[in-house]
């Protein structure tokens, strides 16, 4: 009787060593997902570099010229008094 139920218990640990959450089914799925992360992370990355450099531009003791004309006519639809504004319409 001891036997069977080490045999059972044995049978129920490979079981779980297979197919349980982080069996060897599981492995691809796992390193998969790892691997989104891992491009999630550098897009992310890249993004906070990018916001990061906005606002090196835009520090109050020395802006950058150009960042801040592209910003105000971007924000507040500023111009040039010798600009002339085309507007596309969408097709």
């Amino acid at each position: 009787m001891r036997q069977f139920l080490a045999l059972g218990g044995l049978l129920v640990l490979t079981g779980f060593a297979v197919a349980g959450p982080t069996g060897l089914l599981s492995w691809s799925e796992n390193s998969n997902l790892l691997e989104q992360r891992h491009a999630q992370i550098a897009q992310l990355t890249h993004e906070r570099d990018e916001l990061r450099n906005l606002v090196d531009g835009l520090d109050p003791e020395a802006a950058d010229p150009d960042l801040v004309g592209e910003l105000l006519r971007r924000n507040l639809n500023v111009v040039h008094p010798d600009e002339v504004v085309i507007t596309l319409e969408d097709e």
